[in-house]
Formats: structure tokens, C-alpha cells, sequence
């Protein structure tokens, strides 16, 4: 039987993740394409949240499956698969703004403190569709230091670790986004 071809019942040799893990870090090319194929729609979908353009985000999807393969075999199987995967895409998506954004280290102390409340009716009434449009209407700082925290839960230190900006700039970015973004819902639901 061919390698990620299904048997008898159906189901293909590469559905034990620890076979298809170790044939890929032996440098298997049909493990490694069963690999992407099962995986790049999960990456892609992590991708597009921050990237509205398919090219850069195409460009970032090719960076973080070099990554895991690159990585693969410090897969330790302690916590799931899918979780070290994202968290070495959002990597990417973050080493991607790095490399192309230009971020001013300028921070107003005025406006960090400042809390910004958004209403949860207005957005419980847009589709997901409306509020990613909203999302990436942001400067791309400011969004992917919302998604950052936002989505993955990062601290404003490990943000700041990752985009090489102080703890007080992710702070601001993260304030302006949210007050943008208000502002944006806002002016949708009138």
C-alpha cells in the first residue's frame, strides 16, 4: 500500500499523527505533503485574520510550514499538535509585520490609560464577515497587536518580545486599535 493511501477501512496511513510526524522529520515527501494538506487550511484560516491580501498572506503560509517542518522535531507531543502549529503561525504572521511594517516607538501616556468599552449588542449584530472587514480597515500595527492580544491571549511583553517594541507602544497600539475599531462600529450601526 502507498503511503497516505487509504486501506480497507477507509482511512489513510497518515491519521496516526506520531507516524506521520516521524516520516516527515525523515524527510518524507508524501508524509510532508499529507502534513500541509491536512494543516494549511487551519494555518491559512489563522493567516487571514491578520493578512486581508492573498499574496502576502500566501507568502506568510509558506513561512510558517517551513517553520514546522523546519521545527517539526522538536514536537515534543505534550499539549496538541494544532496549538504548536498556531502558535508558530501567528510567529510567522508576527515575524511578517516585523519585517514589513515600519513601527514608531512613540507612546502617549494620556492615551494608554484611557479605557475604550465597546458595545457587545452593536457587535453581537454583525456577521463575522462585517467585523473582520473592520479589523483590517486598522493600520496593520494596530491590528496585529489587537490580534495578538485579543485572539491569542498574548501579554503586552510578549508582544513586545515578538514586534521588538516597548510594553507601553503594544499598549498604545492595542488602545488605538480598540478606539478605531469602536469608532468604525459606530458608524456601521447608525
Amino acid at each position: 500500500m502507498t503511503p497516505g493511501t487509504g486501506n480497507k477501512t477507509g482511512t489513510s496511513v497518515w491519521d496516526d499523527l506520531p507516524v506521520l510526524i516521524k516520516e516527515c522529520i525523515e524527510g518524507n515527501l508524501a508524509a510532508e505533503k499529507a502534513l500541509y494538506e491536512k494543516y494549511s487550511p487551519m494555518v491559512f484560516g489563522v493567516i487571514k485574520r491578520y493578512l486581508k491580501q492573498t499574496e502576502p498572506a500566501e507568502e506568510v503560509l509558506n513561512d510558517a510550514f517551513y517553520s514546522i517542518f523546519r521545527y517539526l522535531h522538536q514536537y515534543t507531543f505534550k499539549g496538541a499538535f494544532e496549538g504548536w502549529i498556531y502558535r508558530i503561525t501567528v510567529n510567522a504572521v508576527a515575524y511578517y509585520f516585523k519585517r514589513n511594517s515600519k513601527h514608531k516607538d512613540v507612546v502617549y501616556k494620556e492615551q494608554i490609560d484611557e479605557q475604550v468599552v465597546m458595545d457587545s449588542n452593536a457587535i453581537q449584530q454583525m456577521s463575522y464577515k462585517e467585523l473582520l472587514e473592520l479589523v483590517y480597515s486598522i493600520p496593520d500595527t494596530q491590528r496585529i497587536v489587537f490580534n495578538l492580544y485579543v485572539f491569542e491571549q498574548y501579554s503586552h511583553k510578549e508582544i513586545s518580545k515578538v514586534l521588538k517594541i516597548s510594553d507601553g507602544a503594544s499598549r498604545w497600539y492595542l488602545n488605538d486599535a480598540r478606539k478605531r475599531l469602536k469608532e468604525k462600529i459606530n458608524h456601521v450601526m447608525k
